[in-house]
């Protein structure tokens, strides 16, 4: 590994055995796949992986208005794999759908007479998308692997590709960029991937709750005079986290180390999974608010709040009517 910008580079196999010693306190539903179209082929020399990244922060950043970098992981045409936003923040990579996500940027133009992907960012995509889904308990689907190129751009409604959309990832990433493609050409490797490793079997979680403080401390023990968990940042607000445990006000967030937070400092959320082919999202809880998104059948989503037969799906303004949900015990 080597570190530079406060960015980390390293092969997609170190990356795998890196993440899966991780621990990442916020619950992911989702992993995003995007190509960077400039900095595409062109652009990459072979050993300035570290120089490309900080550009596209810059850009992210100044031009963009961003906080920091959208992506949390670039992949580079020779395999490499290169960190960029904390994995505890959501990304900011397709509008009105980064809350529980993981953003990969895939450094390339993969548009139809654009760049021919390289055997090794291909291995790399495989790898690093498997060891994700991996470490969050999530099969390959076309819910949980998510193309940018399926959600309009204004309203960030899934529309599977039909009007107002990115090409992104590319007419030509695994074949191309619309839902069959992905079924026929990325998913059976990821299944493959998996096979060899196994997806994830920790012990199932007590409930879920999300994070209403600005930063929340992760102890170790229950209680505020246990010492802060010396490998992992305070979860933020907005922050899914898995409870596994329960004692004297406090919630232990992790299946395998003594990692607690204080309870008062989080609200119960319940996980759900959509049972509507489409699935209308509207800006309050009812019809006469405006929609502002839909969501597909397999989604799964986590509720805030119910009231008079709706139920709040995000810490902002996003309800749907609840006998279009199945609790996701």
């Amino acid at each position: 590994m080597e570190t530079k910008y406060g960015f980390t580079k390293m092969t997609a196999k170190a990356f795998e055995t890196y993440f899966s010693k991780l621990k990442i306190a916020r619950t992911v539903l989702s992993v995003q796949q995007h190509h960077t179209y400039i900095p595409s082929y062109i652009h990459f020399n072979g050993s300035n992986h570290f120089e490309l990244q900080k550009s596209m922060k810059n850009t992210h950043i100044n031009a963009n208005g961003w906080a920091d970098i959208g992506q949390h992981l670039s992949i580079f045409p020779d395999g490499s794999v290169v960190t960029g936003r904390s994995f505890e923040k959501s990304p900011a990579c397709i509008y009105g759908n980064n809350a529980n996500s993981f953003c990969i940027e895939n450094v390339g133009n993969f548009d139809k007479g654009g760049d021919q992907m390289t055997a090794q960012q291909e291995e790399a995509i495989i790898t690093v998308t498997a060891a994700l889904l991996k470490k969050f308990g999530l099969s390959p689907n076309i819910n949980t692997i998510l193309y940018h190129n399926w959600f309009n751009l204004s309203t960030g409604a899934r529309n599977n590709g039909s009007s107002n959309n990115k090409s992104c990832p590319g007419t030509q990433f695994f074949g191309g960029n619309k839902i069959e493609d992905c079924k026929k050409n990325l998913i059976p490797l990821i299944n493959q991937a998996l096979k060899l490793t196994g997806i994830n079997t920790s012990e199932e979680a007590l409930k879920y709750v999300s994070v209403t403080s600005d930063t929340l401390n992760i102890r170790t023990g229950p209680s505020a005079s246990q010492a802060k968990v010396k490998d992992r940042t305070p979860a933020l607000f907005g922050n899914v986290l898995r409870v596994y445990e329960e004692k004297n006000g406090w919630y232990k967030i992790s299946s395998s180390a003594q990692h607690w937070v204080a309870a008062r400092y989080t609200t119960s959320v319940q996980r759900a999974l959509v049972n509507a082919d489409v699935l209308n999202v509207r800006s309050g809880a009812g019809t006469t608010f405006p929609k502002t998104g839909t969501l597909t059948k397999g989604t799964e989503v986590f509720i805030y709040k119910q009231d008079k037969g709706w139920s709040q799906i995000s810490i902002d303004e996003r309800w749907v009517k609840d006998t279009f949900l199945t609790l996701n015990h």
